[in-house]
């Protein structure tokens, strides 16, 4: 025995074989051949192939049937795709995995699919009756349409009634910024006329309120957090049930990696936990909150970035930061360079620039990323000033600092993306001609910027690098909802401005190799070339190809994570 192990070890190739008709122990993996296949590699150099073969779990050949298969040697397993299209597992530079696994799939979330308030009525009753609802003995029923907001006194009538008397009731925008508490709630909270007439003027307008102050239940941003305090937040249970049913679903969708915008203590467990259990299937770049204006803003990341170091799956790469807030009547806190008009707000910088300057320049000399929310032409630009000021003070280097939603986009602006090697992390889902676009935002907004909403093609033809993003629990994940709509731009009210179409490929290395530089992660994935791992997605049409209406029923047969199949579809 020991002298035919001793052969075996000086012949690797009957080895491997023999493996593989045992089972293979851990370490060795039959080579796998995937052929006839419209393969987009996201190589900018091969970006199309027939074929790719796979060793332990990474890419070993790209190209043609022949050559590949000669690359994997005798014995390779072939799986014929008979024609399927077949991309680089898929990536989303701005999602919530974590708390979209609670909110969306384990929670009431109506999905931004509501035609008035009187559909919530037995909404509300089944999210208590079956307790999806309910956060403690709140009862949270998220995804609100914002034009929900305009219908406060229908609010107050339907979840103030007699049944829900002593029932705490908080409404969550589709946006994650705004959202609505009866009066059960509002009392708990402290939320009175009496609080309201105490606040500054700066302060107060982020709730909504009638005569005498008497408060109506909306509140945006900042005032959200009064009402946040009194809603029980997410076990480590839920929040554990919540992320493997992200990645799970995720994986439905052919995404197979991730950066995750603002994540606690709490959430970075539930990720551990998950890859502990062997079921953190995808790489994931997690970021912290950081307020520019606190003392030592960085120390939290610093400390959460040393607590989760070595969780396979897992990294903490860098911060994010809130510019601004949200552009849509009535809350308009996005930070905008001209007055709404009506309105006279012009919405909230949210961090003094020089501070934020300091803090972009000290986490870029630590080798820390800087992912930016902004929306409104002035947060937009005031980011751009923060991470130049980095550029500046610590020469040029390679990390990909983003900015993330880019709602309005100074044209003076647009050409500093590429200047200041800034990804924008797009949600183009979101450039659709429809209300929440045009009703909400275009009777308020200068008619000077209005125009530069979702400038993504501009953005382009200037060299800049886009990176697909969803903002899911915001929106659908789905990438190519998104494709389809940054493609067509189209809406039940139109055409969002035509000309700033993205074509179908440059949306394709969005959601793949651009997305992998903004988490840090290309050097493993975003493209399909040898020695990165062998994720994949294998599609049911060929997406380069087809219409735009067929491109946004794309389904995913098979997802590949590291070489082995994560999900089939049914």
């Amino acid at each position: 025995m020991h002298a035919a192990v001793a052969s075996m070890i000086r012949r690797p190739r009957l080895l491997l074989a023999l493996l593989a008709v045992l089972g293979a122990a851990p370490g060795f993996a039959a080579n796998r051949v995937l052929i006839n296949a419209k393969v987009f590699t996201a190589n900018p150099l091969q970006p199309y192939a027939d074929a790719v073969a796979i060793r332990d779990g990474r890419v070993l050949a790209v190209g043609n049937r022949s050559e590949v298969t000669a690359a994997a040697g005798a014995g390779a397993e072939v799986i014929d795709l008979a024609g399927r299209a077949l991309v680089p597992g898929l990536i989303d530079s701005h999602i919530h995995a974590v708390w979209g696994g609670v909110v969306s799939l384990l929670s009431t979330d109506v999905k931004n699919e509501l035609a008035s308030v009187g559909e919530l009525g037995p909404i509300a009753a089944e999210a208590k009756r079956s307790g999806r609802g309910m956060s403690g003995d709140v009862l949270v029923i998220s995804g609100i349409p914002l034009a929900i907001w305009s219908h406060n006194d229908e609010l107050n009538a339907l979840f103030n009634a007699p049944a829900y008397a002593d029932q705490p009731v908080f409404l969550h925008g589709m946006d994650g910024h705004t959202g609505w508490a009866n009066a059960a709630l509002r009392k708990r909270a402290g939320l009175t006329a009496a609080y309201l007439r105490g606040l500054t003027e700066g302060h107060r307008k982020y709730f909504g309120f009638g005569a005498n102050f008497a408060p109506n239940g909306f509140a945006v941003d900042e005032g959200l957090e009064i009402i946040d305090k009194k809603i029980p937040p997410p076990d480590a249970a839920k929040n554990l049930a919540g992320a493997e049913a992200a990645v799970n679903y995720l994986h439905s969708l052919g995404i197979t990696s991730w950066l995750d915008p603002g994540v606690d203590a709490a959430m970075l467990t539930a990720y551990r936990e998950l890859s502990v259990a062997g079921k953190l299937t995808a790489h994931v770049a997690a970021l912290i909150i950081v307020k520019p204006n606190d003392q030592h803003p960085l120390d939290e990341t610093l400390a959460l970035q040393k607590q989760f170091a070595n969780v396979p799956g897992l990294t903490v790469p860098g911060i994010k930061v809130f510019a601004d807030g949200v552009v849509e009547y009535p809350s308009q806190t996005a930070a905008m360079t001209a007055p709404y008009a009506k309105t006279g707000k012009t919405g909230d910088l949210l961090f003094d620039p020089k501070r934020f300057a300091d803090v972009c320049i000290e986490a870029d000399k630590r080798g820390l990323l800087v992912h930016v929310h902004a929306i409104g032409d002035r947060a937009v630009h005031e980011s751009l000033n923060g991470i130049e000021a980095a550029r500046k003070a610590n020469g040029p280097n390679a990390l990909p600092h983003t900015i993330t939603h880019l709602q309005f986009i100074q044209p003076t602006d647009i050409r500093r993306f590429k200047e200041l090697g800034v990804i924008a992390s797009y949600q183009l889902l979101w450039a659709s001609a429809d209300t929440d676009t045009i009703d909400l935002v275009q009777p308020y907004v200068d008619p000077a910027i209005y125009p530069w909403q979702y400038p993504a093609r501009s953005l382009l033809n200037a060299g800049g690098m886009i990176a697909g993003a969803s903002d899911w629990f915001v929106s659908s994940p789905n990438p190519f909802l998104a494709i389809y709509q940054a493609e067509t731009r189209r809406g039940g009210k139109g055409v969002l401005d035509a000309n700033e179409d993205m074509p179908r490929e440059a949306m394709l290395y969005a959601y793949t190799r651009n997305a992998a530089i903004a988490m840090k992660q290309l050097a493993e994935v975003g493209s399909i070339e040898p020695g990165k791992q062998a994720d994949f997605a294998v599609l049911d049409r060929d997406v380069l190809t087809i219409s735009p209406e067929a491109l946004k029923d794309t389904r995913v047969l098979r997802t590949m994570v590291a070489g082995q199949w994560v999900y089939t579809a049914p």
